[in-house]
């Protein structure tokens, strides 16, 4: 499993699953050349930093009772407030978690400042400000392995994969023996299709902590990456030896159910995961997951029955942001299944819910602004392509201004599949190779793209790397019936 950095309202909405020294840290005093921690209290401290092992080792259920132990020890800890947000149960604790770091940053070191405003600054959608934060921090503190750790991730969410790499491999010049890097190298060289050093990373992960579980869920995602579905799993299962209960095995289990074609199998997976369920946020993942199954199986009813579940435990949480979240995915499965009206509906209602929600305006403003993204998609759909067009030109203009890099992606997105339609096969191919190159749906529209401009070669390469992505991802199962029909069209030519 990948750390990220940082949430994003659709992320903690639809998954709610969930730097390391590994001697163990000097509780006394900072080292000068790392980036302080700042409590008034030796007994939080401590906490803290039994909290952060365990999160460094992706342990993130386990670790959110340290931080909010440690919070009881010091309300005014800043530090345990942003990790209890990167660790939390919920997208309601996130916000509220993060909010608090953020009114107590100013009374903490400049380094942790910096770490506290560069995470509000990504959740804001205010990238540059993020950037300059988070270089900062590693001239700020050049020896500090976490610094670099956190820049690396940065540059992997934005999908500059060198950037991150060089990152993560100064963390572990500096910090051998601090694993995190490793595990996060190792999806980077993944996602650049460098599939051997990749397993070299993920190896020397398992090495390093051999009897945690997440190095054997790591590898076993590049397993199932790669095809290599059983022994996928024999790791997955290694992970469960180690903790029971780390939940994101299971998931990669019923992943491998899935794409193999055992889909009875997969949801007794991700039942298995519900009764294990130690919070509402692993509970709602074991309901994503199993919508994701229905999907695959083209049962519509199965994967909204299974998505208003997990929404359901978002209002009895209160959690609105969560549903927010929710409805966006629900307006995905009928957008992809063929309800586009039924889509427009849950898009919207997202919104609403969102204005509703208990966030800052940035947050508000990020998904009035995606709605033109989905609007787009919608009409396209239905076949209104003027509509498209218009949308289409709203949400580039808004990506433009804000320059987030994502929105910047799925801009690119619109226009290519827009100028596919409309029979610019060059257009629609230049465009679909500046979207996100790790979305199986971008992979699909751009063999099409490849095959109209007549490189069938490519073509084919695509449509198979959308036909059997194999990834954590439920738009692998939104498009791969139509991934493996365009392979066969390709391959016949």
């Amino acid at each position: 499993m990948y750390l990220r950095i940082g949430t994003t309202l659709a992320l903690s909405a639809a998954i709610g699953l969930g730097g390391c020294s590994e001697a163990p840290p000097d509780i006394g005093a900072d080292q000068a050349e790392k980036i302080p921690v700042t409590t008034s209290s030796k007994k939080a401290r401590k906490l803290f930093f039994a909290g952060r092992e365990l999160a460094d080792r992706i342990r993130f259920t386990d670790a959110r009772d340290y931080f909010l132990r440690a919070i009881d020890e010091d309300p005014q800890f800043a530090m345990a407030y942003l990790y209890l947000a990167n660790n939390s149960a919920s997208a309601k604790e996130f916000f509220s978690s993060l909010k608090k770091a953020v009114f107590l940053a100013e009374e903490v070191s400049e380094g942790e400042r910096l770490w506290i405003l560069g995470q509000e600054a990504g959740n804001r959608g205010k990238p540059e400000i993020q950037v300059a934060h988070f270089t900062a921090l590693t001239e700020l503190y050049p020896e500090d392995e976490r610094a670099y750790n956190l820049l690396g991730g940065l540059y992997f969410g934005r999908q500059d994969y060198d950037q991150a790499i060089m990152q993560y491999e100064r963390a572990t010049e500096i910090n051998p023996d601090f694993s995190q890097p490793y595990n996060q190298l190792g999806y980077a060289l993944r996602a650049l299709g460098e599939y051997r050093k990749a397993e070299h990373a993920f190896k020397k992960y398992i090495h390093l902590i051999p009897d945690e579980p997440n190095p054997y869920d790591s590898y076993a995602e590049l397993l199932m990456k790669v095809g290599r579905h059983e022994e996928s799993i024999e790791n997955y299962r290694k992970a469960l030896e180690r903790n029971p209960r780390f939940t994101p095995s299971l998931v990669g289990i019923g992943n491998n159910q899935m794409f193999v074609g055992d889909y009875e199998a997969a949801r007794a997976t991700f039942a298995e995961l519900r009764e294990l369920a130690r919070h509402s946020g692993e509970r709602r993942g074991s309901h994503f997951w199993t919508a994701v199954s229905y999907v695959f199986e083209s049962d519509l009813g199965g994967a909204i029955e299974s998505a208003e579940a997990m929404a359901a435990i978002a209002e009895a949480d209160d959690d609105k942001a969560a549903l927010s979240g929710d409805n966006v995915f629900m307006g995905s499965i009928h957008l992809y299944k063929g309800s586009p009206d039924d889509a427009l509906r849950s898009y919207r209602r997202a919104v609403e819910l969102a204005e509703q929600a208990d966030v800052n305006d940035d947050i508000k403003e990020n998904a009035r602004r995606n709605l033109a993204y989905q609007e787009a998609r919608v009409a396209f759909y239905q076949g209104k392509l003027e509509r498209a067009a218009s949308k289409a030109a709203e949400f580039r203009a808004a990506a433009r201004a804000k320059g987030i890099a994502s929105e910047l992606r799925r801009s690119h997105e619109l226009d290519g599949v827009l100028a596919l339609v409309r029979g610019d096969a060059e257009m629609a191919l230049a465009e679909l190779e500046q979207a996100n190159s790790q979305d199986p749906v971008v992979i699909y529209w751009t063999a099409k793209a490849a095959f109209e401009t007549g490189d069938v070669e490519k073509a084919k390469l695509l449509a198979h790397s959308a036909a059997f992505f194999n990834q954590l991802t439920p738009n692998f199962a939104y498009i791969r019936d139509r991934a493996k029909e365009l392979l066969e069209t390709v391959s016949a030519e």
